[in-house]
């Protein structure tokens, strides 16, 4: 038992050498992004129905942080605003799914067929959760849960001040690279230990022989109902280890390796959203009643995303005809390409962490800066 242990660990941190270097350059286009794009006109476009406003959510997830349980707090903010609640279910899928981080990570561990995969079945689980809201949700009880929502603080906000310079002053202000490193460093913060818990997962679960995976998934059938066992049961595996998006995917490069199907990877890499805490914020955020359809909604959505994407990749046959070996999952260190990445993002780790921990420049002192500056020109013109 103690031996397995040392392997499980051992080949947790060989998966997270793999992955280091995306998983920093993901953190840090996400960081830049959401303290330099301007989101309060986009907030404000959220409401009402339609495919725009949903549009617009897909567009203000795809550039948020990657986090689940950030994912939620801010769709909660949006939906409180007067967002549609098919515009907060957009924001949710598209910000777990549509991001840099988690395309660099799932394409790294399993292929870039994936992470393509993921993308089409992002942008599929949106129109399937935009289509399906208006038959399980009524108005009235989406209105019910806007107002139990305005009641309850979402307790998760980044940085932005920054979205009022012009990108050229950005690029050489401290204050704007302050809001940069300090949104990095608080969604280090929020994902650092499911990120850990999926790759101590995946290396433990690695140890353990494919007889198991048997008792749990479908891996010798024909091949319509492995896809949709496969597809039904990801999830609910899902569901089990508490991980959020990017924990998850170190987990689904083992299943993968251990005879799942291609839908069925999908479909576990998908339920994030779903996890038990998660389902409690909802629950804590819109009640009971608006919790449980909601959660419905997203299972469905996804089973279906997941069999459909499936299905599409093997008609073009883009469904990789070989599957990684333990090795290929678990590869040890060399001196390679990654090597000289994983240099080059800790040193961008640590300096985005240095920076975070200073104090951050005066917005007052710098405007009163400019204040004299102003008054000091008449005096140089005269």
């Amino acid at each position: 038992m103690l031996n397995t242990i040392a392997h499980g660990l051992r080949d947790a941190g060989l998966m997270a050498w793999q992955v280091w270097w995306a998983l920093v350059l993901g953190f840090a286009i996400s960081a830049i992004v959401q303290a330099w794009i301007p989101r309060e006109r986009i907030q404000r476009a959220l409401g009402g129905a339609g495919a725009r406003p949903v549009a617009l959510a897909t567009g203000l997830g795809a550039a948020s942080s990657s986090c689940s349980y950030a994912a939620v707090a801010i769709a909660k903010s949006l939906f409180q605003g007067g967002a549609s609640a098919a515009s907060a279910l957009a924001f949710q899928f598209a910000s777990t799914n549509l991001v840099i981080e988690l395309g660099v990570v799932i394409w790294v561990l399993i292929g870039w067929q994936f992470t393509v995969a993921e993308l089409l079945g992002g942008l599929l689980l949106i129109a399937l959760s935009t289509a399906l809201l208006r038959l399980l949700v009524s108005r009235a009880l989406e209105e019910r849960a806007r107002a139990h929502a305005r009641g309850v603080d979402a307790g998760h906000q980044h940085h932005t001040a920054a979205q009022r310079m012009s990108l050229r002053a950005r690029l050489t202000s401290r204050a704007a690279w302050w809001d940069v490193a300090h949104n990095f460093r608080h969604d280090w913060s929020m994902l650092y230990r499911e990120i850990a818990l999926g790759f101590v997962l995946a290396g433990l679960v690695g140890q353990i022989h494919n007889g198991f995976w048997n008792s749990l998934f479908i891996t010798h059938a024909p091949g319509a109902i492995q896809l949709i066992q496969n597809a039904i049961v990801g999830p609910l595996v899902a569901v089990l280890t508490f991980v959020c998006s990017l924990g998850n995917v170190p987990l689904a490069a083992v299943l993968w390796s251990g005879g799942i199907a291609f839908g069925g990877v999908i479909a576990f890499i998908f339920a994030d959203l779903i996890v038990v805490p998660i389902v409690l914020i909802y629950r804590r955020y819109y009640g009971g009643a608006f919790t449980a359809r909601i959660v419905a909604l997203m299972f469905i959505a996804i089973v279906v995303a997941a069999v459909a994407v499936d299905l599409l990749f093997d008609a073009a046959g883009l469904i990789p005809t070989t599957r990684p070996t333990h090795a290929e999952v678990f590869p040890a260190i060399a001196l390679d390409y990654k090597l000289f990445l994983n240099i080059a993002a800790a040193i961008v780790f640590g300096g985005l962490f240095a920076l975070s921990s200073r104090p951050t420049v005066s917005r007052t002192s710098s405007c009163r800066s400019s204040s004299r500056t102003i008054r000091r020109r008449p005096a140089r013109r005269w």
